[in-house]
């Protein structure tokens, strides 16, 4: 990204949940190693700076979630970086609040000059920076104050040309909603952004993008990422190979559930976080996994449905990713997860590339190597082992279980935590994770919550029950 912002000549536009200044762009080098280069600043607050006094015409927007502006007080230095941002006018930062209550702004998407964008699960924020290898101790994984952090999967997704013009048009939209002037489109047919070192992996092909966005003054509902999801989920004929930092929505659950009381189903494999990171969020998604987990498994008579976890070591690393990957003709990269407030509270985008396009014929084969990319990092293999490997076994579940605990990066089997009452009522309420900002204020309501009325997952708990009562 610091390679791709020092070739925007006209805007730069940042929008992510979280923001911090304090982070540096470059690891690694130091200045006595062969091949060092200091041309600019790489932590990203000076960074900022030095683009906009190096480039006069250059406009900087930035756009954060609201709620960050509690997160300041611990970041001194950013304040610092703000202040000294304040007299420029190509700098802009602004906090995001058009949102109703208790909603977020999660989407990450950074539009350089409307010709390269980049959509996806990374904010550029402390935490986030790691390697693939995912070492289970690595000291330049170091918040700014020096404290090191844990192993970290996430994935994004680089575009360029029209794609990369309609997420301008999508990021002008929420400048002004955030209360920012208008913007026009960047028209200038000036050389791209894309960085030097990143190849593509796709060339010519048709992208979709989905949103999420709740109803907000006299802007409707946008609920295209759960429209998608479910259409995606009901057409896999083989297998959908998923990462999510959540599993907790009801709707996905319920259209997994549909799936598996099939003949024939689909094999589910799901890469996710061992845990949510922090108390509340543990309350909200990890009972809710639990409990939803649990009733799939009652329905999966065929053994198709497969959570994981990904380890280096005896560390979990924690999957921030959200990507699915739909019988290698769909590749979905975006900011929402598998949880109700990513299909219906808080604003998010995804971008996909689906074969059945008439543009995207033969998209397949470079899908399939990226999923065995994929599998190959969680599972400690070179990329070429996979495909043999997955041919010898038949299934990715089938693969991973073989390969059990033999490489120092491994997917473990989650199985569900044991609940106690209130632990099982917070869960099937949902009213930490609730799918309308309606339900933010009627928790108890009728008609809501995990298991309702004629659900497959409502069944799954009555047979459950009874099966327990039987015993």
């Amino acid at each position: 990204m610091q390679n791709a912002m020092t070739k925007a000549r006209h805007r730069i536009l940042l929008i992510g949940w979280d923001f911090d200044t304090r982070i540096h762009l470059a690891h690694g080098r130091r200045w006595w190693q062969k091949g060092y280069r200091r041309d600019y600043p790489k932590r990203l607050g000076s960074f900022i700076l030095w683009l906009a006094r190096h480039n006069k015409g250059l406009e900087i927007r930035i756009l954060k979630w609201s709620y960050g502006f509690v997160k300041f007080f611990g970041r001194g230095s950013m304040l610092l970086d703000l202040a000294r941002w304040a007299p420029n006018r190509q700098i802009d930062f602004k906090f995001d609040t058009a949102h109703p209550v208790a909603c977020s702004h999660h989407q990450k998407i950074v539009v350089l000059d409307d010709k390269v964008a980049v959509c996806g699960g990374i904010d550029m924020t402390t935490k986030r920076w790691d390697t693939r290898d995912h070492l289970e101790e690595d000291p330049r994984r170091k918040r700014p104050r020096g404290h090191v952090y844990g192993p970290w999967h996430d994935l994004t997704m680089m575009l360029e040309g029209e794609a990369a013009a309609a997420l301008g048009a999508l990021g002008r939209d929420r400048w002004v909603r955030a209360g920012g002037k208008p913007l026009k489109p960047v028209t200038k047919t000036d050389a791209s952004a894309w960085p030097d070192q990143l190849t593509e992996h796709f060339t010519d092909v048709e992208v979709g993008i989905a949103r999420t966005r709740a109803p907000y003054r006299d802007s409707p509902a946008v609920k295209e990422i759960e429209e998608l999801f479910l259409l995606h989920i009901a057409r896999a004929k083989r297998f959908i190979y998923a990462e999510s930092q959540y599993f907790a929505s009801r709707k996905i659950g319920e259209a997994i559930a549909r799936r598996l009381e099939e003949d024939n189903p689909p094999e589910f494999v799901i890469v996710h976080a061992c845990n949510a990171d922090g108390w509340l969020e543990q309350q909200a998604m990890d009972h809710t996994r639990a409990r939803m987990v649990a009733m799939l498994k009652e329905l999966d008579k065929h053994d198709r449905f497969h959570l994981y976890s990904p380890w280096t070591g005896e560390t979990p690393i924690y999957c921030h990713a959200k990507l699915m990957i739909v019988d290698d003709e769909i590749l979905r990269v975006g900011s929402a997860n598998f949880n109700n407030r990513s299909m219906g509270l808080d604003s998010e985008c995804d971008v996909f590339i689906d074969c059945a396009r008439p543009a995207n014929k033969g998209c397949g084969q470079q899908i399939e190597k990226l999923r065995h990319s994929l599998l190959a990092e969680h599972c400690g293999l070179e990329i070429e082992e996979v495909g043999p490997l997955l041919e010898k076994h038949g299934s990715m579940s089938a693969m991973i279980s073989d390969l059990g605990l033999k490489n120092s990066r491994t997917l473990r089997l989650y199985h569900p935590d044991k609940l106690n009452e209130v632990e099982e009522a917070l869960a099937d309420n949902t009213a930490l994770d609730p799918e309308t900002p309606e339900e933010l204020f009627e928790p108890f309501a009728e008609g809501r919550g995990l298991f309702r009325k004629g659900s497959l997952l409502g069944r799954a708990k009555r047979r459950l029950k009874s099966r327990r009562e039987r015993k």
